[in-house]
């Protein structure tokens, strides 16, 4: 999907902004349906569950970063409804049960709609905390196909799923010419479900073979011994689908035992931590599935200058989609004129081409994007590239 010019972009962000809500618009204030008893003065809360701590913890201000920038931005419009927006945050550690204590912590908090979700083990035991609550989630980054699969009517993703980067990594890899590929994966529910969908694909007559497929345990510091599993099927190409920490490793020991094929990672490791990890010489070539980021965003420069003002630095890693998903809150919440979730839903169901980086949002009927954006990216010096748009 491609990027639309960030000076469109902006056009159709404010021209949509303004005639939303029959001409209330996110500037011009509300006629009261949005105030419920919350009371004008009260901010329309968002919440964000994000990695603040634990090995992920460097995507998390990547995030909330860009989140308060378009939150500052509507704001400095006027607010939606009449009332300003207020970001609330909580750490989730990027496992299950710190990510429960969070959604918990956040609907204690009383907030409106959740726009969090980096990584999808995390994320899916959030899934019924938010929905008894009645609380819409707008998920900006985790895309395991288990969080589509359970159809539940409150939960948006606004980046590709599994399913979607899976078909990308087949893809790449059947271009590349390869014919036998290792499949490694951390048995967490994002990046083994990536891991099994690409190997299920790779097995379609004509395909490369899958040699093997290798689980991990995660936070290891030593994943030799998984290493020689790989290279004794001799594989001319190793897909890891999991985070960037574990990901640099498996580079780095890669590269160290010898392995001179082509080694790609999923967008869990897409990070410049990923290269400091590896170490500039093993990751250098190295290739990723993944959606839109700051580097490969056409006509984004206006946007990318804002945040390293606001910020001292650039943005990162899903800063583009947490940023989206604020906007797109903003739009759901002027549509709905309130924030009843019920509405709210209703408003996100019925959304048709609102401009986000991704290109005009509409969502399946399973309340994803028909078109997962991804694409190939590649390692050049201390920064991912874009290779390949697969398009």
């Amino acid at each position: 999907m491609r990027a639309i010019p960030l000076k469109s972009f902006t056009s159709l962000a404010v021209l949509g902004l303004l005639v939303t809500g029959c001409g209330q618009g996110l500037l011009g204030g509300g006629d009261g349906a949005g105030q419920t008893a919350a009371g004008k003065d009260e901010p329309i809360v968002l919440g964000m569950l994000i990695p603040q701590s634990g090995s992920e913890a460097a995507t998390g201000p990547y995030m909330s970063n860009a989140a308060q920038l378009a939150i500052d931005e509507i704001n400095a419009k006027g607010g939606v409804l009449g009332r300003k927006l207020e970001l609330k945050t909580a750490d989730d550690a990027c496992d299950a049960q710190s990510a429960a204590a969070g959604a918990n912590k956040l609907v204690t908090e009383g907030i409106d709609v959740s726009v969090g979700g980096y990584c999808s083990g995390a994320t899916l035991p959030t899934l019924p905390i938010f929905g008894k609550a009645g609380i819409p989630m707008i998920i900006p980054a985790a895309n395991s196909q288990e969080l589509v699969d359970q159809k539940l009517k409150h939960v948006f993703l606004i980046n590709g799923t599994g399913s979607q980067q899976a078909a990308a990594a087949e893809k790449w890899i059947t271009k590349q010419g390869s014919r036998s590929v290792a499949l490694m994966h951390d048995n967490t529910s994002y990046s083994k479900d990536i891991a099994l969908r690409t190997q299920a694909l790779l097995e379609a007559p004509g395909g490369a073979e899958a040699a093997i497929t290798e689980a991990v345990t995660p936070k290891e510091s030593d994943y030799s011994a998984n290493i020689t599993n790989v290279l004794a099927k001799k594989p001319d190409f190793v897909y890891w689908t999991g985070y960037f920490q574990e990901g640099g490793l498996i580079a780095r020991q890669l590269r160290q035992a010898g392995y001179k094929g082509s080694i790609m990672v999923g967008d869990g490791s897409v990070s410049p931590k990923l290269v400091e990890i590896a170490g500039a010489e093993a990751a250098e070539g190295l290739y990723a599935t993944m959606t839109q980021t700051p580097d490969t965003l056409e006509g984004a420069e206006g946007w990318i200058d804002a945040y390293k003002k606001k910020y001292g630095a650039e943005p990162g890693p899903y800063s583009n989609q947490a940023y989206d998903a604020v906007r797109l809150a903003a739009e759901a919440v002027t549509k709905a004129g309130a924030t009843d979730g019920t509405k709210v839903i209703a408003a996100l169901e019925a959304i048709d081409g609102f401009p986000m980086f991704s290109g005009p949002l509409k969502f399946t009927p399973e309340h994803t994007l028909a078109n997962g954006g991804f694409q190939i990216l590649v390692v050049k010096g201390d920064r991912f590239a874009l290779q390949d748009s697969l398009k």
